[in-house]
C-alpha cells in the first residue's frame, strides 16, 4: 500500500479473489479504480472494498451484471449503512425462501419413507418454491426502483407539499370506517395520516406482489401503523365482499392493470354507494424533459416501452373511468421539479421500464458526466411535473 493506495494486485490479494476479478469489473465499469498513476497503475483505496463486497454480494444473490452496474454507479455518494442495510434485507428474504425449500424436502422426503409413494403436489410446491426466488430478486429490484423515484421527488419538487401528503389531504379519512388500498407500493402513502387516526379506522394494504406487501408491512409497522391489515389481492378480482369499503385508492397503478375495465368492475363493486374512488396518475408532459435529455445523449434510448399515460392518464382518464362511474372529478397538482444533483438523476433514470439499462450498461459514467455538464451549463434542470387524481363517485 502506498500514501492509502493499492496497486490491484494488492486489492485483489487483500480481497481474496483474483486480480482477473477485479480488472473484468475494471473492463465492465462496475468497479473503477478510484485514480491511475502517472506511471499507470491503477489505484484503489479502502472505500473501494465496500463497493467490492456490495458488487459481490449482489452477484451471489442472483443479479446481472447490468443490474449490479445499475444499484452501484453512484455509491460515492452513498450511505455505506443503507447499502447493508438493503442487503441485509434482501439476504433475510433469500433464507426464509431456503428454509421453506428445506421444509418442503424434509416433508417429502418423510412421505416417501412411510408411504413409498411420490407426492406429486409436495414436487409442485417445490418448484413453485424455487421460482419465488426469481420473484424476490424481481421485488428487490421493484423496491430500488420505487426508492430511487420517490426520493428524486422528494429532493427536488417545488411545491412545499410533497405528492403523499397531498394526496392524504384528498381523503377525508375521519369520515371512513373501511378503506381499501390496491396496488400499495412502499406503503409510502400512510405515514401522513395521523396514527391515531388510522387506529380507529380497518385499512386493508394491498398489492398483487406479495413481497411488496411484505415491504410496506415492515415499513409502517416500524413507524407504528401496525393496527393496518396487510393482504396480497388482484385489483381484478377482489376477495372482498360487495359494497364493503367507504373508500378505495389507487395511487400511480391503474395504468400497470393488464383488464383496467375488469378492475375498475371490481372496484365499483367493493365501494359503497356513497363511496369515492381516488385514483391519480400522469398527464404526456410529465417529466419530458428527462426524455429529451436521454436521446439527446442517445436517440435509441426509450424510458418506457409504452406511454404509460396512453393507457391511462390525465387527458384520457376521465372517459375511462366514467365507463364505471357517474360522476369523475380531476383535481390537479401544481409543481415541479429543480434539479442540481446529477446521481439522484441518473438513479431515476435507471430505475425506468424502458431499454436505458442495456444502452447504457457500458456508458454509465459517461452519461454520468454528461448529465453533469447540462446541469453546470443551465444552473439546474426544470422538470415539469403533471400528475392529479381523480375523485369517482357513483
Amino acid at each position: 500500500m502506498n500514501n492509502g493506495y493499492y496497486t490491484s494486485g494488492e486489492f485483489a490479494r487483500k480481497a481474496n479473489v483474483t486480480i482477473r476479478t477485479i480488472r473484468f469489473y475494471d473492463k465492465q465499469g462496475i468497479l473503477k479504480p478510484s485514480r491511475v498513476s502517472d506511471s499507470g497503475y491503477r489505484l484503489y483505496t479502502d472505500e473501494d472494498f465496500g463497493r467490492l463486497q456490495k458488487i459481490l454480494s449482489l452477484k451471489y444473490l442472483g443479479f446481472s451484471l447490468e443490474e449490479i452496474m445499475a444499484l452501484t454507479i453512484n455509491d460515492d455518494r452513498e450511505d455505506m449503512a443503507k447499502s447493508l442495510k438493503l442487503q441485509k434485507e434482501l439476504i433475510r428474504k433469500k433464507i426464509r425462501h431456503l428454509e421453506m425449500m428445506e421444509q418442503t424436502l424434509d416433508d417429502t422426503s418423510r412421505m416417501l419413507e412411510v408411504s413409498g409413494n411420490m407426492d406429486w403436489n409436495s414436487i409442485l410446491n417445490l418448484i413453485h418454491i424455487t421460482n419465488m426466488e426469481h420473484a424476490v430478486v424481481d421485488q428487490y429490484k421493484t423496491a430500488v426502483n420505487i426508492s430511487a423515484r420517490i426520493e428524486l421527488h422528494r429532493r427536488f419538487s417545488v411545491n412545499p407539499v410533497p405528492w403523499f401528503e397531498w394526496i392524504a389531504s384528498m381523503i377525508p379519512l375521519e369520515a371512513m370506517g373501511r378503506v381499501l388500498e390496491v396496488g400499495c407500493g412502499s406503503g409510502e402513502l400512510w405515514k401522513h395520516f395521523d396514527q391515531e387516526v388510522l387506529k380507529k379506522k380497518e385499512i386493508h394494504v394491498t398489492d398483487v406482489s406479495s413481497g411488496m406487501v411484505e415491504d410496506a408491512a415492515q415499513l409502517l409497522k416500524k413507524s407504528g401503523r401496525d393496527t393496518l391489515i396487510f393482504e396480497t389481492e388482484d385489483c381484478q378480482k377482489l376477495s372482498y365482499a360487495s359494497e364493503s369499503f367507504d373508500g378505495v385508492i389507487a395511487n400511480h397503478v391503474l395504468f400497470y392493470v393488464k383488464n383496467l375495465p375488469e378492475a375498475l368492475r371490481e372496484i365499483r363493486r367493493v365501494l359503497r354507494p356513497d363511496g369515492v374512488f381516488y385514483c391519480s396518475t400522469y398527464g404526456k408532459e410529465h417529466m419530458k424533459e428527462i426524455t429529451l435529455l436521454v436521446q439527446e445523449f442517445d436517440p435509441r434510448i426509450t424510458l418506457s416501452q409504452v406511454a404509460l399515460y396512453e393507457l391511462f392518464g390525465l387527458e384520457n382518464g376521465e372517459a375511462v373511468l366514467k365507463e364505471a362511474f357517474g360522476e369523475v372529478e380531476k383535481v390537479m397538482y401544481d409543481d415541479c421539479l429543480m434539479v442540481d444533483e446529477a446521481e439522484p438523476l441518473l438513479d431515476y433514470i435507471l430505475s425506468c421500464h424502458g431499454n436505458q439499462s442495456e444502452i447504457l450498461s457500458q456508458r454509465q459514467l459517461e452519461f454520468k458526466r454528461f448529465l453533469q455538464k447540462k446541469i453546470r451549463e443551465k444552473g439546474g434542470l426544470r422538470i415539469t411535473k403533471m400528475a392529479g387524481v381523480f375523485l369517482c363517485r357513483g
